[in-house]
This record gives structure tokens, C-alpha cells and sequence, in this order.
């Protein structure tokens, strides 16, 4: 017995909750519920995270949490519950299936069949934002090793458990060398672990549009938390309906399954709501708990109800459908259906397949770490770069000087064009007269000497060389 934290949710959620624990009951599942309040009523409650301290005693303890979808009001600085989850739990791990159920649910992609694996704790995701100046916001992209190891790893062990053959990974490492130019090469060092699984890179803009024209030509996409979010939203999409997906959020200790769309109030209380998308987080978390034998027959079940025709109104298509049925009565037709199997969808089979084998971090040796110089960001309202370089040089000294000046990332000094057009940040980079190596007091003396010089300084970020390799980007323009 299997014992676990539920979430009815709000708007439709407690309807689709419902009919999806009904299902898994009647097939069997060996589980017990803990049931917590999240959501709107938490939030309006003056809970600004949406749910309890002691519903987060809950989670922990059960491990294993199913949540219907929730609704955050709009304004008043209220937390994304799911965002908030994911990192508080570690839920590194986030993998959407995304397969055609065509003919039965109208698709332009009939042989479309993949999984999207969708690293979910850093990138911009870790929601680490300023202002800066009048014209200017920063949010940081935060890349980690161990994000991207854990999550690529589980990629590759996801393919080897299910017998999909190949993984593509997806980055835009062309333009952002050092965070997404990691991903990369940490996929490139993994892959060499799985020589019979097939591996391939693309650039996210190129690959989402081939995702989108041809996604038969992918098996499991691996990529970072901005990119997974968008690609597996599209996927579902096109592979028939978002209502259709679910969702598993895997953590080294705790895991979370849900449907991927939102809690649609507007059709509430009305029965009409489709409870596939849970029904397939539900199906995930029994394979994740180790009761596959359920989660084959339930997922068999939900495949031949739709093989059947009856359908619930978004999926509804008169020539295609049968039946069109609420909520309720969807969930009594894949309950009839339990034990039998598809005859034009594919079946599926997972009583065989083992537990994904996922090792936790090892840290690596420290590398050889040299500060190298720094770049000083500076909030100045001028237009002309020669003007501000000039007030700039007066921090120079014979062991640090200005190397160069950047707006929003183009060298505008020296030997900058007069048509580029410049915000009023600046980041000024100052590299050692002689040896190559800064000592950190000089940053504080330039710190300084800004104050004296009245140069608004806003930030600072040092200039290191890994292992003698520049860990830093240059600037466009050099």
C-alpha cells in the first residue's frame, strides 16, 4: 500500500480528481490518500504561496503528490504554487509524452510519438530579476553542472527503460556560449554512456520548427526549463489536445503528477470537463510507485474508450465520435473498459520495464580559477560612448585599466558605430595593465574611486578564467 498526498484544485480540478481516482480504484491501484488544500482559496486566505506549512509536512512525508490544477489571482504578488513545488521539492525533472491518437483525435501529425524532458529548477525559471536603471531590467540565467547532468542523465535512462532510441537535445549555444553552450557539452560527455541509444543537438529555433512540421522524426527531447516549457506545450498541442497531457515532476526524494492545462473555471461544476490529462499523471505516478501492472491497464483502458468514440466535448468531432459525454460518464466508460486493450492504437506494456537508474551529483575537482578582470555596469544617461569612456578612464591606474564599453551586450567603445542604439546601462570591462591577473582589491579601489568621480555603479560581476580558458563572454562586436 502506497500511501500519497492528493490535491483537488479549483475550477475543474475537483471534478477531474474525482473521475481519475475513480478509475484507478476500479483497476485496482493499491493506494491511500492524504488530501490538502492548495490553490485560490489558500491564496486569498493571505497565504501568498498558495498552500500550508503543514500540507508541505504532508507532501514531504508522503513523497508522492497528485495535484488537479489550481487558480493563482491575478496581481498582489502571489507565488507560482507549481514553480514554488518544483524547487522546494527538487522536482529537477519534468517529462511530458505528447502522442497522436489519430484517427480518434484530429491531428496533423499522425505518427507523432515523443516525450519532452524538461529540466525544471534553474534557467530564467529561477526568477532572479532587478531594475537596474530607468530603461533597464536584468533576469538572470542561472545554468548549474548538476541541473544539467541530473537532467540529462534522466533523459538517457528514460530512453533505456522504455525502449525509445533516440535523444535530441535542444539549446540555443550559438549565441549563449557559456549557459546553454554547458548543456551541451554536459549532453555530449553523457551521451558517450549510451552508445546504443542515437543522440543529436539542434538549435531550439530550427528544432521547434522541425518539432512542429515533422515531430515523427523525434523520440525523447531533452533541453532547459524556458525551452521545455514552450516546446511541450506545442507538442501537445499539435499531437491533438493539451487537455490530453499529463505531467511527472521528478525529484530525488519527491515527485508530482498533474494534467498540464490550467483549471478552466469558466467550465466548472458544468460535468463537462475532460479528465484525461490527470488521468495520464495518475497513469505516470503508478509506473513512478511501481504498480505498473495498473498503470498498463489503466492507460489500455483510457486508449480503447477513446478507440471507442466516446469523447467529452473538447475532443468531440461529429463523423469521428460516437458519444459525447461529460465528465462523469467518461470515466464510467474507461472503468467498463478496464482488461481490454486497443485495437487500432497501439497498446502499451510496461509491467517489464525497470526503475530508472539515476545516480545522485558527484561533485567534480575544483578547477584552476585565475580573476582575469571584471566588468562594472554603469548607470549613465548620455547617448555618446566617447563621452562616458572618458569619464570611465579616470579610474584607470598602471594595474587596471578600460579595455571596452558594451550596451545591451554590442561593444559601443572603443570603435563603435554611431547608429547603434544605446539604453542608459553600460557595462564598462576593465582587464590588468600587466600580468593578466586582477587582484580583488582593485575592484574595490575602482568601486571607489566611482563614488568619488560621482559614477553611478550598479553592479559588478568578476572576469574569471577556468583551467586557463575564458569562462566569460566577450561582447558582440569583438
Amino acid at each position: 500500500m502506497t500511501r500519497i498526498t492528493i490535491a483537488k484544485g479549483d475550477g475543474i480540478g475537483p471534478e477531474i480528481m474525482d473521475a481519475t481516482l475513480d478509475i484507478i480504484k476500479a483497476a485496482g491501484a493499491n493506494l491511500e490518500y492524504d488530501e490538502i488544500e492548495v490553490g485560490e482559496k489558500v491564496y486569498l486566505s493571505g497565504n501568498t504561496s498558495g498552500i500550508a506549512n503543514e500540507s508541505w509536512d504532508i507532501i514531504r512525508r508522503n513523497k508522492i503528490f497528485l495535484k488537479a490544477p489550481i487558480t493563482t489571482p491575478q496581481g498582489g504578488g502571489y507565488k507560482s504554487l507549481n514553480v514554488t513545488t518544483r524547487k522546494f521539492l527538487g522536482l529537477y525533472s519534468n517529462v511530458r509524452p505528447c502522442m497522436s491518437l489519430h484517427p480518434f483525435v484530429e491531428t496533423k501529425h499522425p505518427k507523432m510519438d515523443i516525450v519532452i524532458v524538461r529540466e525544471n529548477e534553474e534557467d530564467l525559471y529561477a526568477g532572479i530579476e532587478h531594475q537596474q536603471t530607468d530603461e533597464v531590467v536584468q533576469c538572470l540565467k542561472i545554468i548549474s553542472r548538476p541541473g544539467c547532468e541530473k537532467i540529462i542523465r534522466y533523459a538517457f535512462e528514460y530512453a533505456k527503460v522504455y525502449g525509445r532510441k533516440k535523444v535530441t537535445c535542444f539549446t540555443k549555444d550559438n549565441i549563449m556560449k557559456q549557459s546553454d553552450g554547458l548543456f551541451h557539452q554536459i549532453f555530449d560527455e553523457i551521451a558517450t554512456e549510451y552508445p546504443e541509444i542515437e543522440n543529436e543537438h539542434w538549435i531550439i529555433d530550427i528544432g521547434a520548427a522541425k518539432m512542429s512540421d515533422t515531430p515523427e522524426v523525434f523520440d525523447v527531447i531533452v533541453t532547459l526549463n524556458l525551452y521545455g516549457d514552450v516546446l511541450s506545450d506545442i507538442a501537445a498541442q499539435i499531437a491533438g489536445s493539451v487537455g490530453l497531457a499529463g505531467s511527472a515532476n521528478i525529484g530525488e526524494e519527491c515527485a508530482m503528477f498533474e494534467a498540464i492545462h490550467g483549471s478552466a473555471p469558466r467550465r466548472a461544476g458544468q460535468n463537462l470537463a475532460n479528465p484525461s490529462g490527470l488521468l495520464e499523471g495518475a497513469v505516470m505516478m503508478l509506473n513512478h510507485i511501481g504498480q505498473t501492472e495498473i498503470a498498463e491497464k489503466v492507460q489500455n483502458a483510457w486508449l480503447k474508450t477513446i478507440e471507442d468514440g466516446i469523447h467529452t466535448y473538447d475532443i468531440y468531432k461529429e463523423g469521428t465520435s460516437k458519444e459525447k459525454v461529460g465528465t462523469k460518464e467518461f470515466a464510467q466508460a474507461v472503468i467498463s473498459n478496464l482488461g481490454k486493450k486497443p485495437s487500432l492504437l497501439k497498446e502499451v506494456s510496461y509491467a517489464k520495464e525497470g526503475a530508472l537508474n539515476l545516480p545522485k551529483y558527484i561533485k567534480k575537482p575544483a578547477a584552476k580559477k585565475e580573476l582575469v578582470g571584471v566588468d562594472i555596469f554603469v548607470h549613465w544617461n548620455g547617448t555618446n560612448p566617447n563621452e562616458l569612456a572618458e569619464k570611465i578612464q579616470k579610474l584607470n591606474n598602471d594595474n587596471v585599466k578600460l579595455s571596452m564599453i558594451t550596451n545591451r551586450g554590442i561593444k559601443v567603445w572603443p570603435d563603435g558605430f554611431s547608429e547603434t542604439f544605446c539604453t542608459d546601462h553600460w557595462r564598462c570591462r576593465f582587464k590588468p595593465s600587466t600580468n593578466g591577473v586582477l587582484e580583488k582589491k582593485e575592484i574595490l579601489r575602482l568601486l571607489n574611486d566611482a563614488m568619488i568621480e560621482n559614477i553611478d555603479t550598479i553592479k559588478t560581476e568578476n572576469l574569471y578564467n577556468f583551467n586557463e580558458k575564458p569562462a566569460y563572454s566577450l561582447g558582440q562586436g569583438q
